[in-house]
């Protein structure tokens, strides 16, 4: 059985050096796939860093009247940090605020001088509620809204704006990801076409061999392994080439973009995850290969 094995593999590799440009050609449309499939993983791993990390960022401020007394505004963040969705809630005083707003606004010397002319703090105190999941901001606003006490001291909540920024990253995320399956698609079909006809070739080639082959009872797997072989042969270069292609690139692109990325680093994620897309890659071309070789063993080559 073993002996056998080491023969399908030999005459497998011997097949698919006889293809020829045929089998680069094979090669390099598997590789351009690959690459869109560790692209895609990579590109994912961007963007859902990308939405955590504007999510952590993301709360809900709330800000209360004028007339709210200090001690209401500290009864409502006390049954806000009771609420079990709720991760922290930070407290800014109405002094606070005016010393904020002085400090955002110190360049605006007509904004400061309508400031000081007013006299009295025309700011209220505020809240900054995080949450511990972001699809949960709705559910404290409703909370807000249906707690009397609450609403009638509080001046504005500013959910909405936080909520449509939220959205339309995970709508551009869903996006680009449906565009880059439908992109791997494509390569994969053109893929299984190259392969195809480069089983078919090899076939052609191979044909006075074959016959022999039945001539003298060879079994089915005798005659059809060198061609899978040859298939799985193609994807493991494909696979090989696509993943080595990554190490220059996202060394690139990370020392490029750690500044930008809130301080992810492509290069850092490829390192970590190396078993990961090896296995996503290698393991792709390899089941690419032998898919595409197989499927041409049974539509080319009836034993």
């Amino acid at each position: 059985m073993m002996m056998t094995l080491k023969r399908i593999f030999s005459a497998g590799a011997t097949s698919f050096t006889r293809s020829g440009l045929v089998s680069f050609a094979t090669v390099l449309i598997m590789t351009v796939t690959l690459i869109i499939i560790g692209s895609l993983v990579l590109l994912s791993a961007v963007l859902s860093d990308t939405l955590s990390s504007i999510q952590k960022k993301v709360d809900v401020n709330i800000y209360f009247l004028t007339t709210a007394e200090e001690s209401q505004v500290l009864a409502v963040k006390t049954r806000l940090e009771q609420r079990p969705e709720v991760d922290e809630v930070t407290y800014t005083s109405r002094d606070q605020s005016l010393l904020d707003f002085r400090n955002d606004n110190k360049d605006d010397v007509l904004t400061l001088q309508a400031l000081d002319q007013l006299g009295d703090n025309p700011l209220g105190a505020a809240l900054a509620v995080r949450a511990k999941d972001p699809t949960q901001y709705a559910a404290l606003v409703q909370f807000l809204a249906d707690d009397a006490a609450a609403n009638s001291i509080i001046d504005r909540i500013n959910y909405g704006r936080n909520k449509v920024v939220i959205e339309r990253l995970s709508n551009a995320i869903d996006a680009t990801q449906t565009a880059g399956f439908a992109i791997v698609l494509l390569f994969v079909i053109s893929s299984v076409i190259i392969a195809l006809a480069t089983v078919r070739l090899a076939i052609y080639s191979a044909r006075d061999e074959i016959a022999v082959m039945r001539l003298v009872g060879a079994s089915n797997m005798y005659i059809r392994g060198p061609f899978i072989v040859a298939g799985i042969i193609a994807g493991l270069i494909s696979g090989l080439i696509a993943l080595a292609f990554f190490f220059p690139v996202s060394w690139y692109v990370g020392q490029a973009s750690v500044g930008w990325l809130d301080g992810f680093n492509l290069f850092t994620y490829y390192v970590v995850n190396f078993p990961f897309l090896f296995f996503v890659i290698v393991g792709s071309g390899l089941g690419l290969g032998a898919v595409a070789s197989f499927l041409g063993v049974r539509r080319y080559l009836q034993v």
